[in-house]
């Protein structure tokens, strides 16, 4: 999260550059305004998923086993390579997402020690649900990122 609601002028980033090694002020400028924009897009996603009684892990979980629609599940490890968090924090959420129902979870009939994971009916419904507003959220988001 990038907590600086005032971004610097380019004349203060042309002030550290004179002391340090910054070669590209105007990329500095535009790097800082991005980390800005998607600072706020992401708690308007916080938000929404919230709204939901989710976040944006579970969402990011549930998403990453359904756009493979040539597959029924994902290994754990899969999902894990696909989302950067750590090995702790997806064990909770995909325990929590199966607890809620979203989510199923069996051993793998190939490697016991591997777990497969599957969406439920009711993890799919509520992908449906939520999708539309994610998508919206973002587009309205950017509508006036551009403007």
């Amino acid at each position: 999260m990038f907590f600086l609601k005032e971004l610097p002028s380019k004349q203060m980033i042309q002030g550290y550059a004179d002391r340090y090694p910054i070669k590209n002020v105007d990329s500095v400028e535009a790097a800082l305004l991005m980390m800005r924009q998607a600072s706020l897009l992401i708690r308007e996603l916080e938000a929404y998923f919230s709204s939901h009684n989710s976040s944006q892990l579970r969402f990011l979980i549930l998403l990453v086993i359904d756009r493979e629609p040539e597959r029924r599940s994902l290994l754990v490890s899969e999902i894990s390579e696909r989302i950067d968090v750590s090995r702790p924090v997806m064990t909770r959420t995909l325990q929590s997402l199966e607890g809620d129902n979203f989510i199923a979870i069996k051993a793998d009939k190939h490697d016991g020690r591997a777990k497969q994971v599957f969406l439920t009916e009711k993890g799919r419904k509520f992908l449906k649900k939520i999708l539309p507003g994610y998508y919206e959220l973002i587009d309205n988001f950017m509508a006036g990122v551009e403007a």
